[in-house]
This record gives structure tokens, C-alpha cells and sequence, in this order.
């Protein structure tokens, strides 16, 4: 399993390295989009499990979306509503597991979608590496949270939403960013006073996230959102922490000085 996963992940690397350093700016925006239409796919199987129609309008809907965010609405407010959004994801965990209306989980499927691929897509156009960059904070919190967990996990951090995270690996997680980050403001050329306590943030908004969607995974009765990557799940399940961590990275980029 441990190898599958692997494996899975050093080609997922590769795929995305031509994705964003390789091909075309325009074919590079059409793949992003299209992992998030996956994702809007696999958010509507909360909705109505395997009916396939179901799911396909869903998508539709979410792609209608995201065009409606690309030429009309701010992008800044957009993420300034995110933020709202995933503090109210935070104080609901605090009531879960009570049980979530159909139209709750449409709803949220939109402020959970719709922002993280408007963010995604506007750091990949300011610059590859800026999005790389907030990508690799999730990714690094992921890991040190793993490891750290896996080996000195004792208190749970959301039993009911993921019995198996614990405040020890979220820990873990913030002091590998926090040597993310400090290794990141030399490359960046930013203060380590103000780049440490932005990733930091970004990692803490990512927690949510993940917990997020493994709560609606949870109120759905599956597992893994998707089957897309072999050892890992669907594309919700690689990309619950970005889709919180996204806008906000978008969003105070600016405000840091990160270039």
C-alpha cells in the first residue's frame, strides 16, 4: 500500500511539474480547471452517491461558476468571503456529527470549489512557482503531521470527523513549515518575521479544510471521495487542505511582499 502510494505521488509530482513549468499557460489553466470540475464531480456523489446525471449537473453548475467568477465577480472579495466560509466550517465541526441537509452540502460545495480554483488559477498566472510555493506548504504540513502523528499521536484532534489526526501531528505539521518557511524567505527574499506566521496561517486554514471535507465525506458514509489516484482516493482527497489554503495564500501574497 505504502509503495502504491508512492508511486502514485512521484508520478502525480511528475504530471504536475509539465503542468505548470512545461506546457502552454493556456492548456496549464484548462488542466487546473478541469482537476476542480473533477472535484465538483465527486462533491456532487455527496449529494446523490452514484447517479451519474446527478453528478454531471453539479458539474455543469460549478463550471458555470467558475466562468461567472473569471469575467464578473472581484476576485479579492471572493477570497474574502472564502475566509468567511471556512471559519464557519470551523465553528461547525464543533457541532458535528449532526446531520447535513442536501441542500447545506450544494451550497457548500460551491464555497469550497469555486474560491480554490478562482485562487489557484490567479497564482498560477502571477507565477508558477507562487502556487508550487502554496502547494508545497500543504504538502510539507501533510508530511510532518504524518510522521509526527503516526509516531507520537496521542490526542485526537476531531475523533468524530478523522479518529486519526492528533493535536501531536498538527504540531509536527507547524514546525515543518515553519522550516519551510524560513528556508522560503531567502528564496523569496521576504523577512522571516512576517513569511513564518503567514505559512503558518496557511497551514492552520488547511487543517480545516481537510477536516472539512472529511466531514462531509463522513456525513456521506464513504471513505475516499474518488478513486483517481491509486493509494490516495479521489482528487477532494489531494486537495481538501488547498482548497482552504488557497485563497487565503492568494488573497496576503501581496500584503507580505512575496514575489
Amino acid at each position: 500500500m505504502l509503495r502504491q502510494r508512492i508511486l502514485t505521488a512521484v508520478i502525480a509530482l511528475v504530471a504536475l511539474g509539465v503542468v505548470l513549468f512545461v506546457v502552454p499557460e493556456i492548456v496549464a489553466r484548462i488542466v487546473i480547471a478541469t482537476m476542480l470540475l473533477a472535484g465538483a464531480w465527486e462533491w456532487g456523489g455527496f449529494l446523490s452517491g452514484d447517479k451519474r446525471n446527478f453528478r454531471l449537473i453539479y458539474v455543469v453548475f460549478i463550471g458555470s461558476l467558475f466562468a461567472l467568477s473569471f469575467f464578473y465577480l472581484d476576485v479579492q472579495l471572493l477570497f474574502v468571503a472564502a475566509l468567511v466560509w471556512w471559519f464557519a466550517a470551523l465553528v461547525w465541526m464543533f457541532f458535528f456529527p449532526t446531520p447535513i441537509a442536501r441542500a447545506i452540502i450544494w451550497v457548500a460545495g460551491i464555497f469550497v470549489l469555486v474560491p480554490a480554483w478562482t485562487a489557484i488559477d490567479f497564482l498560477y498566472t502571477e507565477s508558477p512557482e507562487l502556487l508550487l510555493f502554496a502547494l508545497v506548504i500543504v504538502w510539507v504540513a501533510d508530511i510532518g503531521a504524518y510522521f509526527v502523528g503516526k509516531g507520537f499521536g496521542r490526542v485526537k484532534l476531531a475523533p468524530q470527523i478523522s479518529p486519526g489526526k492528533s493535536w501531536e501531528g498538527v504540531f509536527g505539521g507547524l514546525t515543518a513549515v515553519t522550516l519551510l518557511a524560513a528556508i522560503g524567505s531567502q528564496f523569496f527574499q521576504t523577512e522571516v518575521s512576517v513569511l513564518i506566521p503567514f505559512c503558518l496561517a496557511v497551514t492552520m486554514l488547511s487543517v480545516v479544510g481537510d477536516l472539512t471535507v472529511s466531514m462531509f465525506k463522513r456525513n456521506a458514509g464513504v471513505k475516499d471521495s474518488g478513486s483517481l489516484f491509486p493509494g490516495h482516493g479521489g482528487v477532494l482527497d489531494r486537495i481538501d487542505s488547498v482548497t482552504a489554503a488557497a485563497p487565503l495564500f492568494a488573497l496576503a501574497f501581496h500584503w507580505i511582499g512575496l514575489r
